[in-house]
Parts: structure tokens; sequence; C-alpha cells
């Protein structure tokens, strides 16, 4: 069902999206050795892409244990209690909007901060689900709502960084972007996994609370380096038109802004 409604999102998309000169003729080959160039020249790319990577890792670890935890023998759930989680979750979408206010007027690197404080608070509000039961489940859609806000909003902050950098590279600069954010996201469910079947989900959480407190020294390091303060000096494209943005979803393959 996901494959023909991708297909037919294809159909329709070739024909509402008007149609545009590429600002670059360069063949595929060159325009992707020109996305590595980018993250190994651009220092804001790369800050953009520690946030992603760290703060996506951690969802991308606490969405895969969850469901070893629900249907494990201290819940004893069936993966429609998972389902339910998820929406709950998918609430934190709404919150794209007010986060591309928020840039707009306090900038990138504060809407990263306040992410990752969200992404630490979520790694100790989820400890609670070791309590099991009704307490427990409740907890457990708190911290994973903390986790959904902190990766949306981060998301937005994180565009309007690089897309900030050159006009004329954006889609390289999401490329290079998107991708280590998605390699972040698998190392993280790879990690969640060993971490809950070896060790238990109070290890997951502290694998979460760890890619935050990462995410911090990136924030803390950028800052002492000066990246924020070069940015300064270029100009942060406007995300508050709701024609400049559309709702991101930050589970695999759901990643957008428009």
């Amino acid at each position: 069902m996901a494959a023909v409604l991708t297909g037919l999102l294809a159909l329709a998309l070739g024909f509402a999206l008007p149609r545009g000169e590429p600002a670059a003729r360069d063949r595929c080959p060159t325009l992707l050795a020109d996305t590595l160039r980018l993250l190994r020249h651009e220092p804001l790319l790369r800050r953009s892409v520690y946030f992603q990577v760290t703060v996506f890792g951690a969802f991308s670890a606490a969405w895969t244990a969850v469901a070893l935890l629900i249907t494990g023998p201290r819940y004893g759930m069936g993966t429609q209690a998972v389902a339910l989680l998820a929406l709950i979750g998918a609430a934190s979408m709404h919150l794209a909007p007010a986060a591309g206010r928020r840039v707009d007027r306090c900038g990138a690197d504060r809407v990263n901060l306040w992410c990752v404080l969200l992404a630490l608070a979520s790694g100790a509000v989820l400890l609670t689900g070791l309590a099991g039961g009704p307490a427990g489940i409740v907890g457990l859609a708190v911290g994973l709502l903390l986790i959904d806000v902190a990766v949306q909003c981060g998301q937005v902050a994180n565009q309007a960084r690089i897309f900030a950098l050159r006009p004329d590279a954006r889609s390289r600069l999401n490329t290079g972007y998107m991708t280590c954010g998605f390699v972040g996201a698998s190392a993280g469910s790879w990690l969640g996994t060993r971490a809950c079947t070896q060790l238990g989900w109070g290890a997951v959480c502290v694998l979460v609370a760890l890619a935050a407190l990462l995410a911090a020294g990136a924030y803390l390091s950028g800052r002492r380096t000066g990246h924020v303060a070069a940015a300064s000096g270029q100009r942060t494209p406007r995300l508050t038109a709701p024609s400049d943005l559309a709702p991101t979803d930050s589970r695999p393959g759901g990643d957008r802004l428009t």
C-alpha cells in the first residue's frame, strides 16, 4: 500500500509542481561529488548534521526499542499498542510552524538548544516505562512525544540554517544533510535494539540521554569556535508563511520541508 501511494504521489507531483530551470547543469556524479565537498567545507552544514544525527539517532533508538518493550513480558501487548503510541507522537508535526516562527525570532541555534534539552528530558521520562502498567504507558507516551517534538522542531532549525548558505545549491546541501541524518537514524535503531535486548530498557534511556549530551557538546563547540557568529551575517530564509513551511515527518522516508 505504501508503494502504491508513493507512486500516485509521484504522478500527482509531476503534474502539480511548477516547471523550472535547474540552477546547475552538471552531471549527476559531479553534483554528488559537490555534495561531499559541501560537507567538508561548510561548517554550518556540518553543525546541522551533528544536531540531526544525534537527535534523530536518539529518536530512532527509542522508537525501535519501545516496540520490543511493549510486546515483551513487561507489558505483553501487541503491535497495535505501538501503533497507538505512534499516533500520539504524530501530533508533534503540528508544532513545525511554531518552530519556524521561533527560528525567525531567535535563530536556529536557540531552537536547536531547546530541542536538545527536550531530547535529554525525554531520556529521563522514558525511564518510567520500567514501572509497567498504566503509569508506565503514560510515561512512555510523554517521553516519546518529547523526542518527537525535538526531532520535528530541530529539523526546521537545521534546514533553515543550511538553506541560508548557498541558495544555488540547496538540493545538494539538503542531500548531504538528509543522507547523514538517516545514517544516524540507522545507527540509532541498531544501537537501540542492541541496548534493549542485551541490557534492558534502562540502557535505551541512557543511550537517548547520551545522544542528547553529544548534541549539547556540538552546540557548545560551535559557539566556542565562532560558527554561530559566522552565521550572523547570513540571511536566514523566513519559515512562517504557509507556502514556505510544510509539517515535517521525521519517520524514515518522511522528512520534508518545502
